[in-house]
């Protein structure tokens, strides 16, 4: 730790710099090693589910590329969060796990996972607990054209908008001063959780009126058959 007049400053990135974190370990990987690695395994599993969709001729561009989404997003749920979720000390780490130093490095943008903020590590355990598979049961409904998949599409997109919410809303409450810099504030905490607000939100609403039109049609044949 450092001395500084008026305070104590922890030995770590992260704000507020008099945030205790015992034990901490600094990073071994770069930022740019992180997004490269993030970046082409999302590309991956995105590029395969597409193939995989394609196998089907009657599965509609928009139904492959919400393939592409759930099994992407599935993923990200079950692995990164997951991770993050049952690893409360991972900000010790020491072997450069790849899990850890995407940890350590999404902190910068959001102190509240390095200090294991009640609030997010309950959001994030849900999420990865419940979501992610189901997520990945998304993909399964819509390749196979499940009765349930707008509904089950619709919750899932419902409860990723309620986890986003809870996520800034609290971050709001409790002051918003929990990234190392703007770039991160924005880079991190702002925009790479824009599409947990954009595409769920997409998504339910072209569920909701697949729903509702199905509902009608449903009224329609009751009332021919009186």
């Amino acid at each position: 730790m450092e001395g500084s007049g008026s305070g104590i400053y922890e030995n770590h990135p992260y704000v507020p710099r008099d945030l205790k974190l015992p034990g901490f370990v600094p990073g071994f990987l770069s930022q740019s090693t992180i997004l490269g690695v993030y970046g082409l395994s999302s590309l991956l599993v995105v590029l395969l589910t597409w193939l995989f969709s394609g196998r089907s001729p009657k599965k509609s561009k928009i139904d492959r590329w919400l393939m592409c989404w759930w099994a992407f997003t599935g993923l990200t749920h079950m692995i990164l969060e997951g991770y993050f979720a049952f690893s409360p000390e991972f900000y010790k780490d020491k072997t450069a796990c790849y899990l850890a130093e995407v940890c350590k490095g999404y902190s910068k943008g959001d102190s509240r996972y390095a200090a294991r903020d009640a609030g997010v590590v309950a959001v994030e355990g849900l999420t990865a607990v419940l979501e992610g598979p189901a997520c990945l049961l998304a993909v399964y409904a819509i390749a196979k054209g499940k009765s349930y998949s707008y509904i089950l599409q619709f919750a899932i997109s419902l409860g990723q908008l309620y986890g986003t919410a809870v996520y800034f809303i609290t971050s709001y409450l409790e002051g918003d001063n929990f990234a190392a810099s703007s770039f991160y504030y924005y880079a991190y905490y702002v925009a790479a959780n824009a599409s947990w607000v954009v595409i769920p939100t997409l998504i339910s609403v072209r569920c909701w009126k697949k729903i509702c039109a199905a509902v009608q049609v449903q009224g329609h044949k009751k009332n021919k058959t009186r």
